[in-house]
């Protein structure tokens, strides 16, 4: 079997699950199933057929199980969204066509040589940091939450660091490339790098009052550091200098603090600060080992007031415990390490070196993204607004992580297609 037929075929599958989940869905809510409910899964094997026939035109010889590994995190999360809010559906079934357009808009326009890309990183950095810079400015910047990560244009919301990354990736796989072995020589005065992204970070995180995106951004450049001249003595240094500067934004932000403190013991603020965290955990544990199943979780009292805020955004790996229970939270985390497992593998295969960082930027960002959400949703961290890849319900996020899986595609397909 070809690869991309070894792709729709996987795609057949999750196209299958996900019509089962809408119809249990809607099966828990109407004890019948509705061709309403199942277009949604129509609808989306569609858009995902159509996503398979732009990677079979561009990207022939690309990795056959991140595309489906990608629709079955989607469909996860908009059967979820539907489940909570039909309405929050409609608007992410949108966005997903936008991302899904996004993805083949990228794949046309670079199947022909990504790499080209690398001439242009300081475009792609500057553009990086006027993006992040958006949500400070008075007019656009706007604080939910307690974190200014957002802007608004009228009706419009839209997460800016979410593009913002992947552009500073795309930077610092070209900047690595060129200066890789000056760096590996660990001089001194090539500790400038260091310095200047992690006052970066530290900018970030007073900017938006969150630790999140600071440790994500940050994380990402020492990864992709330590990828492009194998010394760990610059990850341990880079860690050491995180840690003091996020103990500095504890004792100066508020915010950051009160974060910290909920991590620690959420419960003598179950009432205030600690509400979010509690619910989510009483969520977590309701789920069991089975699950209540789908339509049947508990996310709303007798009144039809809201158990778990912002359950289809920050808390939605929560609401997936609850009704799937672990098995199926942890088969859920199984899918992102398998795409996490792919994407490092198309980094292994990568034969020149802007590939290779890329590919590594672009898969370790998604692994640490998943790491900082679910890992503050159970308490392993202090919680942060980042989303859940693919599954939180945001367009920001789902369009800027389907450019992320068009990049993957594209390397792979360079690395797998048939010496010339």
């Amino acid at each position: 079997m070809s690869l991309r037929n070894r792709e729709l075929a996987n795609l057949i599958v999750v196209g299958m699950l996900t019509a089962i989940g809408f119809a249990s869905v809607y099966i828990a809510r109407q004890a019948v199933v509705s061709t309403g409910s199942l277009a949604y899964a129509g609808f989306f094997f569609a858009l995902y057929l159509a996503a398979h026939l732009v990677s079979r035109l561009t990207v022939p010889n690309a990795d056959p199980y991140l595309l489906p590994m990608a629709a079955l995190l989607t469909a996860v999360g908009l059967t979820e969204i539907y489940r909570l809010d039909p309405t929050d559906a409609f608007r992410q079934g949108l966005w997903i066509v936008v991302a899904v357009g996004a993805l083949a808009a990228t794949l046309f326009l670079l199947h022909r040589d990504y790499r080209r890309l690398e001439s242009y990183k300081y475009l792609f950095g500057l553009a990086a940091i006027g993006l992040l810079v958006l949500p400070a400015l008075p007019v656009f910047g706007q604080s939910i939450n307690g974190a200014r990560l957002w802007i608004h244009f009228g009706s419009l919301q839209f997460q800016p660091g979410e593009i913002a990354k992947v552009l500073l990736i795309v930077f610092l796989a070209g900047y690595l490339r060129e200066k890789r072995e000056v760096l590996a020589q660990g001089r001194l005065k090539d500790f400038g790098p260091l310095l200047v992204i992690w006052g970066g970070a530290m900018l970030v995180l007073v900017e938006t009052n969150d630790l999140g995106s600071a440790l994500l951004y940050f994380g990402i450049f020492l990864a992709m550091l330590y990828v492009a001249t194998g010394r760990l003595a610059y990850v341990l240094i880079g860690g050491v200098l995180f840690v003091g500067g996020a103990a500095g934004a504890y004792k100066l932000i508020g915010h950051v603090r009160t974060r910290v403190e909920i991590w620690i013991d959420p419960w003598p603020h179950i009432h205030t600060s600690g509400y979010q965290i509690t619910q989510s955990l009483y969520s977590i544990s309701n789920g069991g080992f089975g699950g209540a199943g789908l339509g049947k979780g508990t996310f709303t009292t007798t009144n039809g007031a809201t158990l778990i805020p912002s359950a289809n955004t920050d808390f939605i790996y929560s609401a997936i415990a609850q009704e799937l229970g672990l098995v199926g939270a942890a088969a859920l985390l199984l899918v992102f390490m398998l795409f996490i497992a792919r994407g490092m593998k198309v980094a292994m295969l990568a034969d020149d070196g802007f590939s290779k960082l890329l590919a590594a930027g672009l898969t370790f960002s998604f692994a640490l993204q998943t790491f900082i959400i679910v890992g503050g949703i159970l308490r392993m961290i202090p919680l942060t607004g980042v989303t859940l890849p693919f599954v939180s319900y945001g367009g920001s996020s789902v369009v800027a992580n389907f450019v992320l899986l068009a990049g993957l595609l594209l390397i792979s397909n360079r690395s797998n297609a048939p010496a010339r």
